[in-house]
């Protein structure tokens, strides 16, 4: 049974890698836009693309949590107790994003819109940074078992970390310029299909590089994760190479209405061959998933849970997307008017 959980907390970090990675990636190309007159035109697909539907990414990463210290409790006490440093700041991250989201939709004047649109950038490339670094010392075995913290700083602070933030920034960036290209042509925005197109061949590219360097990085700093990487999971990770190269080139080619699939499918793969890889094991060579599981009882109700929520909640997600594909959402934010400074009292 605690199989069948552990199946059900990858699925959901595939998830939240797919709706919420992708939200924060379009806070990437937020960042990068450039000045108020150049990015605005970007900045504005990108928001009437997410809006309708970044707050509800969010259930995905909540879930895992209520999975994770439920199921694997002591799992739970030995990622908290020493990457409580990332999560703290991937915490606060969440956060400052989504109230600098919904508060620059809210003002006015330039300066406000800035300062709130600098805000929402920053902690869009910030908190997936921190996640990436989490997973990283996870599969480099720096988390020890029993509930015990280590090392605050070097569990986080380590090459498979470093390539685990760099690597999570640069996914995620990617699905987002893949989707973004698929909504500005549903908004009918002919010039920012190509600047996204661009922007994902980029961003498809820096994930396949630094897919090339990680292996050597895990196979001198993490070489658990690198053998299962390399045997029990290595059809995943060809699945995942396999379409990386096709989204890639249809986008080349400028046929994307395929590779927003295949993006997906690169990126879910990838992710589940970490989770293939680090089989069985939840903390590397030091606590199983079987041993680190709650009781049979427990494990039987949240099972019972995953059901009712998969038949109530689900279709709810469905809908929500279906209609912000159809564009039957209405508009967020207040009524438009000219954004300008406004001098200040001497």
């Amino acid at each position: 049974m605690s199989t069948a959980v552990a199946v059900v907390l990858l699925l959901a970090v595939v998830a939240y890698a797919i709706f919420g990675g992708a939200d924060f990636g379009a806070g990437f190309w937020d960042l990068t836009a450039g000045g108020p007159e150049r990015g605005q035109h970007p900045r504005d697909v990108i928001e009437r693309s997410i809006g309708p539907v970044w707050e509800a990414n969010h259930v995905w990463l909540i879930f895992i949590f209520v999975i994770l210290w439920t199921s694997f409790p002591e799992a739970y006490a030995s990622i908290t107790l020493t990457l409580f440093v990332p999560l703290t700041i991937a915490a606060l991250g969440i956060v400052l994003r989504g109230a600098s989201f919904a508060f620059r939709k809210a003002v006015v004047t330039l300066r406000h819109r800035r300062t709130f649109g600098a805000a929402f950038a920053a902690s869009s490339v910030l908190v997936p940074y921190c996640m990436g670094a989490i997973a990283g010392g996870i599969a480099s075995g720096r988390v020890p078992a029993g509930g015990q913290a280590g090392d605050p700083v070097r569990s986080w602070i380590n090459p498979t970390s470093i390539l685990g933030g760099v690597l999570a920034v640069a996914a995620v960036a990617y699905l987002a310029a893949v989707y973004l290209v698929w909504d500005a042509r549903r908004l009918d925005e002919g010039a920012m299909v190509e600047y996204f197109r661009r922007r994902a061949v980029i961003a498809a590219a820096v994930v396949g590089a630094l897919g090339i360097i990680g292996t050597f990085v895990l196979r001198a700093d993490a070489p658990y994760l690198f053998d299962g990487l390399a045997s029990r999971a290595l059809p995943l990770i060809i699945l995942s190479v396999v379409c990386g190269v096709a989204a890639l080139v249809l986008l080349v080619r400028k046929a994307s209405r395929g590779a927003r699939l295949l993006a997906v499918v690169a990126v879910a793969s990838t992710i589940l061959g970490w989770g293939v890889a680090q089989w069985p094991y939840i903390l590397p060579e030091t606590l199983t998933f079987s041993a680190a599981a709650s009781p049979t009882g427990t494990l039987g109700t949240v099972l019972i849970v995953v059901v009712l929520a998969a038949l109530i909640v689900v279709p709810g997600f469905v809908l929500l997307f279906v209609l912000d594909q159809k564009g039957l959402l209405p508009e967020e934010g207040v009524d438009e008017e000219p954004v300008v400074d406004r001098p200040t009292i001497q």
